[in-house]
């Protein structure tokens, strides 16, 4: 396919212009040609900046990072343990506020090394209060899988706050589940109170990264 630049594109428009319509209809409904539409332009234009719809999630994953991180500039943690609470919040709150940016930021590759300055960051604290390299890695990995984890679902049920999907009624799911009342009650643990059981879940992780590895690094 011979594609030819358009003088009035230009990269930053297009991830812009995407995770805007991405807001509107959802990762499924985010295609080229949309995107290219809404720019006024012929969708061959897009692959002068882009080669598939994976290199665009990419830039588009890169942006929500760098937009993350400016809105948190001044934080200054101290410990690790401050340090994961700062930046798993943080990610929740730049994926909650795009529609299915779970499953944008899921398995997406970052453009540039912006990432690997706040990494290294991280990565020191736990080096400097003694964990081994490895353990750091498989401490950080391990709170930012849980976070994805916790928002790709929450956003199954929530895809934007303020909205709830169908079928997610909690009094409904109990009255289908009478014969099962521990399961029915659960209900409410499992599809309320996001904001309280993402807190509860991230302190679990912390809580056995220190007794895993120890708050100092030492094993156990």
């Amino acid at each position: 396919m011979v594609t030819q630049r358009s003088p009035k594109l230009d990269k930053k428009q297009v991830v812009a212009t995407a995770l805007r319509l991405l807001n509107e209809a959802g990762l499924d409904g985010l295609t080229l040609r949309a995107i290219a539409k809404e720019l006024n332009v012929q969708a061959p234009a897009l692959y002068w900046h882009f080669k598939n719809k994976q290199e665009l999630l990419d830039e588009m994953a890169t942006e929500m990072y760098r937009r993350m991180v400016d809105d948190a500039r001044d934080t200054a943690d101290t410990t690790w343990q401050q340090r994961l609470l700062t930046a798993n919040r943080g990610l929740r709150t730049a994926l909650l506020s795009y529609r299915d940016g779970a499953k944008v930021f899921s398995g997406s590759r970052f453009t540039g090394t912006l990432h690997a300055v706040e990494m290294e960051r991280t990565l020191g604290l736990f080096t400097d209060a003694g964990h081994t390299l490895a353990q750091a890695v498989r401490a950080t990995t391990t709170a930012f899988l849980y976070t994805i984890g916790h928002v790709t679902e929450e956003q199954g049920v929530q895809p934007l706050p303020g909205e709830r999907r169908e079928g997610y009624d909690v009094e409904e799911r109990a009255r289908l589940m009478a014969d099962f009342p521990l399961s029915a009650a659960a209900g409410a643990e499992i599809f309320e109170d996001y904001d309280q059981h993402f807190e509860e879940g991230l302190a679990l992780v912390i809580a056995g990264i220190e007794a895993r590895y120890g708050a100092g690094g030492e094993s156990r």
